[in-house]
């Protein structure tokens, strides 16, 4: 499978962004970091036999450097779920539900999925998602609404939110 993996790596008003792809679909996507180096060592460390080739993505890049401009966009790319659970895909998936602008709460995720109680095991899901804002776990928020567990740090989350208009 390796050798069918494909990276880019663009700059973003935010930062410098890899993603990853293959054949099934998006395998990883990185937030931005600081670097262009920075963001390729992510993607380089997890694919190692990746290959540069920005065009393998379409439209996705222009879409997520316009996202990041602040400008709305939908990203209904087909995931590569290789490796993950199928309880991780089924939030993930329902998570890609939440709109622009507006959040959700991790029991709101475990109730729609039929598990009233399972918030954290969805807490827990969502700080493995290998696909931000394509899967926008920043939009998940805690009961009372307040921003917590964001693998990326609460400011990134904030700075995410804020963008898409919503006050954090």
């Amino acid at each position: 499978m390796s050798q069918r993996n494909r990276h880019a790596i663009f700059d973003t008003k935010f930062g410098w962004v890899a993603i990853a792809g293959s054949e099934e679909g998006l395998r990883r996507i990185t937030l931005p970091q600081t670097t262009r180096e920075e963001a390729l060592g992510y993607i380089v460390g997890l694919l190692p036999q990746s290959v540069a080739n920005s065009s393998f993505f379409g439209d996705l890049i222009p879409r997520l450097q316009g996202y990041f401009k602040g400008q709305r966009f939908d990203f209904p790319d087909a995931l590569d779920l290789n490796g993950t659970t199928t309880f991780q895909g089924d939030v993930w998936r329902l998570a890609r539900f939440i709109p622009y602008g507006e959040t959700r709460t991790y029991g709101w995720i475990a109730r729609e999925m039929g598990h009233r109680r399972a918030g954290r095991a969805v807490g827990q899901a969502l700080g493995r998602n290998r696909f931000p804002v394509v899967v926008p776990c920043h939009r998940v928020v805690g009961s009372d609404g307040s921003l917590v567990g964001f693998s990326n740090g609460l400011e990134m989350k904030r700075r995410l939110l804020a963008l898409e208009g919503r006050v954090a």
